[in-house]
């Protein structure tokens, strides 16, 4: 029926969003606490960034990039690079893995986590996604100690997570990069993460 054509997974970039705080298990009982609402966008001196006050994050926008803020339970916000080729289902679904470009993904999760609980729950997930390898690092963003998840699956093909966990929150950020793309991307990811700024 698809001859030679791989079938592309459907998935929503909401599920993405979670692999690095995953959480299959406390995802479907916890309160929703966030809401879309509460990430602005807004163009400044220095460029486009996007703030959420009531979790006390703001993240620059790389430069000529586009953003989208997604409309799914929390929220959340997907910055993409001009050469990124998206196929969109419905507002807010993206077929995954990319052909081009860079897709960095960012939400906060409202749940008291530690090291222990993401990588057991990123495992999880991505378990779930048919995982290739898992690797995780300590490292420090914005002053705070991070975990970074480099990961590859058979279903939505590879990327990174970064996640910080603070007091009841967990503040993600998560990147795909088309087929070619991964040095480039991974660069940018770098490059957005010092922009990180949390109260």
């Amino acid at each position: 029926m698809f001859g030679k054509k791989k079938i592309k997974i459907v998935i929503a970039v909401f599920v993405v969003l979670i692999l690095g705080a995953g959480g299959v298990f406390w995802w479907q009982g916890r309160e929703i606490k966030g809401r879309p609402e509460d990430y602005v966008i807004k163009e400044t001196a220095e460029g486009k960034i996007v703030e959420n006050k009531k979790a006390g994050l703001v993240v620059k926008v790389p430069e000529g990039w586009e953003t989208k803020r997604m409309e799914q339970k929390e929220g959340g916000v997907m910055f993409y690079s001009p050469r990124t080729e998206i196929e969109w289902k419905e507002e807010s679904v993206v077929l995954l893995p990319l052909k081009n470009g860079c897709i960095i993904e960012t939400s906060i999760i409202y749940e008291d986590m530690d090291f222990v609980d993401i990588k057991l729950d990123a495992r999880y997930s991505l378990a779930t996604l048919g995982s290739k390898s898992v690797e995780f690092e300590e490292i420090t963003i914005s002053n705070y100690p991070a975990l970074r998840i480099i990961f590859d699956t058979q279903k939505v093909g590879p990327g990174i997570a970064a996640d910080i966990p603070k007091n009841d929150k967990v503040y993600t950020f998560n990147l795909m990069w088309g087929v070619s793309e991964k040095e480039d991307c991974m660069q940018e990811f770098d490059k957005f993460l010092e922009t990180v700024s949390i109260d």
